[in-house]
């Protein structure tokens, strides 16, 4: 039977209890396992960095919702972008990264892996020729946002997969902006995917995690290995909150994508603003894309501010229920100033954010009370 997202999300690798039939996957804080003889494992168990039950649970659900062959997860969104590539680069290696892409991507290639020896070259990712031109001999990952994070650029991930074999390359999407539920990028072409379990995949603000779904199984073994030589794995109860929170992503991308169509909608007539980054709309360049390869358009919005950098900065000091904070994806929405916060280690560089950006994380909250807020909020 060919299962659907919510049924996945809710079920894989989460069966019932054998000895007390609890329905939900306990919490095993447990360090270490009893083994039945030297090298004798009860169900391949025994030392919580190799595997716990609980972080299997979350692992083969991740897999499952997203389609691929392995799921592996992670104490960080960046941890799990660090045993990535340093599983499939070395020294020498070229990367392609978005233009625009998150901060601590950023921060990642340019001052820990390019001292390492592995070079990077920011690329628009949404223009196909663009990135057809920039590859290298030498290039070994073609890696996606999309949407990218701040600026809600789209890439064509089937084009781009094609792109990344003809060169013997792998394709990378980093699809936490979007969540499993609104795009599946194996599905596609791509031959990873990366989440900050962070934001929509745990969705309550409350645990700090990440993930990696390999689309083959020899791809997830290499992962796997680096992940216990390397260490940074998820804990049992970070991977329980995770997992609890996955059983939910359905409904809850549902109310986000219908607050922020509502939220476009006022930003899209408001004087005060400029321009709105918003995929859903029909002029946006990527919005084509998107609707071929998305579910729907997903749950956050940048805009710009008439009045530049401080007129920016006052908005996001206004807003009562958009809480000012970082990270995205809680139920409860969120408010920033990427130049000053989220996007700070990419001052300087070609990956620098406009300084009247805002970006939003668009909540699950009543929609009339988000929209008066920030009316009141852009005056």
């Amino acid at each position: 039977m060919n299962e659907g997202f919510e049924t996945l999300a809710i079920h894989a690798g989460q069966e019932a209890d054998p000895h007390t039939g609890a329905v939900v996957p306990p919490i095993y804080a447990v360090s270490t396992y009893k083994q039945d003889g030297v090298g004798g494992l009860r169900a391949g168990y025994e030392y919580s960095r190799s595997a716990n039950p609980t972080r299997t649970a979350l692992e083969e659900c991740l897999a499952a919702v997203e389609g691929g062959a392995r799921g592996l997860a992670f104490a960080s969104g960046l941890a799990a972008e660090d045993t990535l590539l340093r599983t499939v680069c070395a020294p020498g290696d070229h990367v392609l990264i978005p233009d625009d892409a998150y901060g601590g991507t950023f921060r990642l290639f340019a001052k820990v892996l390019e001292r390492w020896g592995v070079s990077y070259e920011p690329v628009s990712i949404g223009d196909v020729d663009a990135v057809r031109a920039a590859v290298r001999p030498e290039t070994k990952v073609i890696w996606v946002e999309t949407p990218t994070n701040p600026l809600l650029g789209i890439a064509d991930i089937a084009a781009l997969a094609s792109i990344a074999h003809e060169a013997g390359a792998l394709l990378a999407v980093d699809n936490t902006f979007a969540s499993p539920y609104l795009q599946q990028p194996i599905e596609l072409g791509a031959d990873v995917v990366v989440h900050s379990t962070t934001k929509y995949v745990g969705g309550h603000s409350d645990v700090v995690g990440g993930g990696l779904v390999a689309a083959s199984a020899e791809l997830g073994e290499q992962l796997a290995y680096h992940q216990n030589a390397m260490g940074a794995v998820a804990g049992p109860f970070d991977a329980w909150l995770t997992l609890r929170g996955l059983k939910t992503l359905a409904v809850r991308m549902e109310r986000h994508c219908d607050n922020a169509e509502r939220v476009v909608e006022l930003l899209a007539s408001h004087p005060k603003v400029t321009q709105v980054l918003y995929p859903g709309l029909p002029e946006h360049p990527g919005h084509e894309v998107a609707a071929k390869q998305m579910r729907r358009f997903g749950g956050m919005v940048s805009f710009r501010v008439a009045g530049g950098e401080q007129a920016a900065v006052e908005v996001c000091d206004r807003t009562k229920l958009f809480t000012l904070g970082e990270s995205l994806g809680g139920v409860e929405s969120l408010i920033e100033h990427p130049g000053r916060m989220t996007h700070a280690s990419a001052a300087g560089s070609p990956l620098e954010v406009p300084a009247d950006l805002v970006r939003l994380s668009v909540g699950i909250e009543t929609a009339d009370d988000l929209l008066a807020d920030l009316s009141e909020a852009l005056g």
